[in-house]
């Protein structure tokens, strides 16, 4: 299980699934949903997100939409 060994005892990682839109930069990519920060043991598989392509990718399983904004 992914994130198991680091969760443990941890209350610092968000809730899965929570947010529905993510605006991210560049130096994110490669990127992945459920993201690094949230907790996975009660969330999706881990999937990529093709942002390259078209800027704005919805996530297949929880529905949150990923975009590529610039900062």
């Amino acid at each position: 299980m992914p994130h198991a060994d680091k969760t443990a005892g941890r209350d610092d990682y968000q809730t899965p699934n929570a947010r529905t839109v993510y605006e991210v930069t560049a130096d994110a990519l490669p990127l992945h949903c459920p993201t690094p920060e949230t907790s996975l043991w009660n969330s999706h598989p881990r999937v990529y997100i093709p942002l390259q392509e078209t800027g704005e990718y919805r996530c297949p399983y929880c529905g949150a939409v990923y975009r590529l904004v610039d900062k």
